[in-house]
C-alpha cells in the first residue's frame, strides 16, 4: 500500500514553497505604461492613480531608463496632443507625442522595446476612436475610413521607432489594414499585438484622466465588446489571427481571467494581459487606507494573470513589482 501524500510536507518553508511553485512572475513578463505630454520638465501626477504621472519628452526618457534599469524590457506608450480635431491629426503626425517620445527613448535606451499603442481616442476632439458620422451623437464610428487613419499612424510611430504596434480602437479589419499598411511602406518585420479582446469595460475610468481621452457623449459600446460575452471573444481573436496578429491582448484583465484562459487555449500566439487603471487604483486606495498590503494583493493578483494563460502583463505596478521581486 502506498504512503498517504501529505501536500503541506512541500509548504513547511519560504525556499520550498519557491522549489515547488508552478507559476512565477518575472520582470520579463511585464510590460510599464506611460503618458506623453507637451512642454518640458512637466510631471503631472494622475490624481486617480497614485505614482503614475503625464510626462514630457525629457521627463519620459528619464523614466524609460529608470524602467530599463529595473530590467523591464518594453513600455506601452501614449500620448496626450496639445490639440485635438476631427482628424486626429496628432496620432498620425510625424511631430505627434508617441513620435517624439519615441524617437527620443530610442535614442537614450536603444534596447528598451518600445509599443505604441495605435488608437485615435487621445487625439479626436469629440473623444471616440476614428470618425463619426456627422451629427450623429451615439458614439457610431465609421469603420473603414477609420482604418486608413490607423493604418497612417501605424506607419508613422514605426518611422519614429516604434518596435511593436499595438492598436487598440476594435475596428473591424484593423489588424489586416495596419499589416497591410507596414508591409507596403517596408515595415514587413515590425510586430502587431492586437488588442483584440478589449471589453466596454467601467474599469477604464482612471486612464481617461490619464490620458484626457473621455468620449465627449455616448460610449464605445459600439465598439468595444459587450462584459457579458466570452465566444465573441474567442471570434475576434481568430480574425485578428487570421489577418496577421502576431501577439493577443485581453483588456481588461482582472475580471477577465477566463477569458485569458480561452484565449489561451485557442492561440498558441503569445497572450497579454492589461491589468487596467481601475484595478490599479483599487488596489492603491485601499492599500492607503490601510485596509491590504499592496505588495502581497499586487503579486498576487500578477501571478493570476500568469495562471490564468497570460505570457505577458501590462501594468502599472511594474516598477514595484521588480523591487518586490528583488
Amino acid at each position: 500500500m502506498f504512503p498517504i501524500h501529505r501536500p503541506r510536507r512541500l509548504r513547511s518553508t519560504p525556499q520550498l514553497r519557491r522549489m515547488v511553485r508552478e507559476t512565477s512572475v518575472t520582470a520579463s513578463d511585464l510590460i510599464y505604461p506611460l503618458f506623453a505630454v507637451p512642454g518640458e520638465g512637466v510631471a503631472n501626477e494622475v490624481k486617480s492613480m497614485p505614482g503614475v504621472y503625464q510626462l514630457s519628452v525629457d521627463k519620459i526618457v528619464e523614466e524609460a531608463k529608470q524602467v530599463y534599469d529595473l530590467g523591464i524590457p518594453s513600455i506601452i506608450l501614449f500620448g496626450i496632443p496639445e490639440s485635438k480635431d476631427t482628424e486626429a491629426t496628432g496620432a498620425w503626425h510625424d511631430c505627434g507625442m508617441i513620435q517624439k517620445a519615441t524617437t527620443a527613448i530610442k535614442e537614450a535606451v536603444p534596447d528598451l522595446v518600445v509599443i505604441a499603442d495605435t488608437c485615435l481616442c487621445e487625439y479626436t476632439s469629440h473623444g471616440h476612436c476614428g470618425y463619426l458620422e456627422m451629427g450623429d451623437l451615439t458614439g457610431r464610428v465609421l469603420n473603414d475610413p477609420t482604418l486608413e487613419l490607423l493604418k497612417k499612424t501605424a506607419i508613422s510611430q514605426v518611422q519614429a521607432g516604434a518596435d511593436i504596434i499595438a492598436p487598440s480602437g476594435m475596428m473591424d479589419g484593423f489588424v489586416q489594414a495596419i499589416r497591410s499598411g507596414l508591409d507596403e511602406a517596408g515595415f514587413p518585420d515590425i510586430p502587431i499585438l492586437s488588442y483584440a479582446a478589449k471589453y466596454a469595460s467601467s474599469y477604464y475610468g482612471p486612464f481617461r484622466d490619464a490620458a484626457d481621452g473621455a468620449p465627449q457623449f455616448g460610449d464605445r459600446a459600439t465598439y468595444q465588446m459587450d462584459p457579458g460575452n466570452s465566444r465573441e471573444a474567442l471570434k475576434e481573436v481568430a480574425l485578428d489571427v487570421a489577418e496577421g496578429a502576431d501577439m493577443i491582448m485581453v483588456k481588461p484583465a482582472l475580471a477577465y481571467m477566463d477569458i485569458i484562459w480561452q484565449v489561451k487555449q485557442a492561440t498558441n500566439l503569445p497572450v497579454a494581459a492589461y491589468n487596467v487603471s481601475g484595478e490599479y487604483a483599487m488596489v492603491k486606495a485601499a492599500a492607503g487606507n490601510g485596509w491590504l498590503n499592496e505588495e502581497r494583493v499586487v503579486m498576487e493578483t500578477l501571478t493570476s494573470f500568469k495562471r490564468a494563460g497570460a505570457d505577458l502583463i501590462l501594468t502599472y505596478h511594474a516598477k514595484d513589482a521588480v523591487r518586490w521581486l528583488k
